[in-house]
């Protein structure tokens, strides 16, 4: 057999190699199918968005992530864990005027979950708010028993409700973000295209490992979610490859490019895939919202 038969019939695929198109990542695109129905809810899988750098588009990926996975009829609940409330503001709830958000249900004991959970626009999607408050956590948890625990302790009592619960987490690797890791069943990591934010997920990768070593050792990486880019810059083809070299199949095939509708929906405070349905945009989403679920980062 000739190297051209050995490479047309390889793994039964017969059409001519040179027809397969490559994604961002280097990668054959991959075509992840429509999740199907679910015949019931819960218990949720829990995803904690994680990044302790700022700006790299996580609160836009949580909440997008959200509303596509809500689409395919996943019950969601959005966990806003970042002071700055801005996923709270990107659902259309002012952050300054809750009185009940998640800082009440972890800090007393006799909030009742249910009490801060607040329905959004988008069905089946679900907000547990914060604002403000929240930071001082941060400091009020130090002399908590179990004080790791806290937030998976919350989520429990809703767990059955959901079939997928996103955290949104603040920009920093402290103990509300230890807290989200711990409660968690699985991390995705956004990442802007900018070589400065590849050097610090080093020492993101620490932290989940220890997490997973002593706190919650059922805790995965779900995949790293390149957002921010740009194919027309060499700088973000780099990043990518980079990305691709350091973590491998970890690395999502869909990729988040760069475009000012994320900030225009954001104004509206909607998701994009409610604000601009058809924008290149929205579709990424739900492609993530798809490839997620095959990788069984979701029911």
């Amino acid at each position: 057999m000739s190297t051209e038969q050995s490479a047309a019939t390889l793994d039964g695929i017969t059409e001519d190699p040179t027809d397969v198109v490559l994604g961002p990542t280097g990668r054959p695109l991959r075509e992840y199918p429509v999740p199907a129905p679910l015949d019931s809810h819960g218990p949720a899988r829990i995803i904690a968005m994680v990044n302790q750098k700022g700006g790299v588009g996580k609160t836009t990926s949580a909440i997008n992530l959200a509303a596509a996975l809500a689409e395919y009829g996943r019950r969601v609940l959005i966990v806003d864990f970042d002071p700055q409330g801005a996923a709270s503001a990107g659902l259309g709830t002012n952050p300054h005027e809750l009185d009940v958000t998640v800082y009440n249900v972890m800090m007393d004991r006799h909030v009742d979950i249910h009490e801060a959970i607040r329905k959004t626009e988008i069905e089946n999607l679900d907000l547990l708010p914060a604002n403000i408050d929240l930071s001082a956590a941060e400091v009020q948890l130090v002399t908590e028993v179990a004080r790791e625990q806290v937030l998976a302790s919350a989520l429990r009592k809703v767990e059955d409700e959901y079939d997928v619960v996103l955290i949104d987490c603040q920009p920093s690797l402290g103990l509300l973000t230890v807290n989200a890791l711990s409660a968690a069943h699985g991390v995705v990591i956004p990442l802007i295209c900018e070589f400065f934010a590849l050097r610090a997920v080093a020492l993101l990768v620490e932290t989940i490992d220890k997490v997973q070593d002593r706190l919650n050792p059922r805790l995965v990486v779900d995949g790293v979610l390149a957002t921010m880019f740009d194919a027309r810059t060499l700088h973000s083809r780099e990043v990518i490859a980079r990305l691709v070299e350091a973590f491998g199949d970890k690395v999502f095939d869909t990729v988040i490019r760069r475009t000012i509708k994320f900030a225009d929906a954001t104004v509206a405070a909607e998701p994009i895939t409610r604000y601009a349905a058809n924008h290149p945009g929205a579709e990424a989403y739900r492609a993530l919202a798809r490839e997620l679920v095959a990788r069984g980062g979701a029911p």
